[in-house]
């Protein structure tokens, strides 16, 4: 495992490729002993540092919960990260692709909570229970890392890619409807990149939120109420540009929409 100093040295260079978006060399050429435990010290030091700018912690994240993402990464776990109150964007909205490094886009739902989730028991019903409405969302991937070779020890130290997120459609109670089979088609300027349906993620999304609870009890942490949770992935990554307008379907859960600029 990597000392202290090391620790605070890449949660330091992570704040200012945040900043100048000038990504730093991948964390596991220059670190190959580096372990997951390593990059998640990283990733609180990181976030702590954010927290002292003034940002103020809404919710989490997590990644790597379809069984494709896991394959093409060769890991069997998800991971997670933090969402942060000014990562959270409007739907409609435009988005300053400058803002971003590699900025790339991903099909998901949030969960939004009405009553805390502690691990480290927590199972799918209590994560039902505590659930005040769920809601369809665009996750917007950042890039902090050089993206070339990157692993899962380089992804969760930057933030598990966490860049922003965009939040629109009709919120639903969880008994309105059946979750797994809540589908969506993505979109990039009228033309349709992506569909999928959301029980792609761990067989139902809110698989992992209870995996994110038992996960982070471990470190004396838990999920509080009012926190939104992006549940995961159930489309692959989506690349934009300069003037892409994204457009995710929701069927019955209405529409989330977005225009880089």
């Amino acid at each position: 495992m990597l000392d202290k100093q090391t620790i605070k040295k890449i949660a330091d260079e992570l704040v200012a490729a945040g900043a100048n978006r000038t990504p730093v060399p991948r964390l596991t050429a220059r670190y190959p002993d580096m372990t997951v435990e390593d990059s998640y010290a990283v990733q609180a030091l990181w976030s702590s540092r954010m927290q002292e700018q003034g940002r103020k912690l809404a919710g989490r994240k997590i990644g790597l919960t379809s069984k494709a993402m896991q394959d093409a990464t060769g890991i069997t776990e998800p991971d997670y990260g933090v969402i942060f109150d000014n990562m959270i964007l409007e739907n409609g909205c435009t988005v300053q692709w400058d803002a971003y490094t590699h900025p790339r886009i991903e099909v998901e739902l949030a969960f939004v909570l009405g009553k805390p989730l502690s691990g480290p028991n927590c199972s799918i019903f209590d994560v039902l229970d505590a659930t005040e409405y769920v809601v369809p969302a665009l996750e917007i991937l950042d890039s902090r890392i050089e993206m070339e070779g990157r692993t899962i020890v380089d992804t969760i130290a930057d933030n598990a890619a966490m860049g922003a997120m965009v939040v629109g459609g009709r919120p639903v109670k969880v008994d309105e409807v059946d979750l797994r089979w809540i589908s969506a088609l993505l979109y990039k300027n009228q033309t349709i990149e992506e569909t999928g349906v959301a029980a792609g993620v761990l067989n139902h999304p809110a698989a992992g939120v209870y995996w994110l609870a038992n996960k982070i009890a471990a470190h004396g942490a838990g999920l509080g109420a009012g926190e939104i949770i992006l549940a995961g992935s159930f489309t692959r990554p989506m690349w934009v540009h300069k003037g892409d307008t994204v457009h995710a379907d929701y069927g019955q859960l209405g529409s989330v929409t977005c225009r880089f600029e």
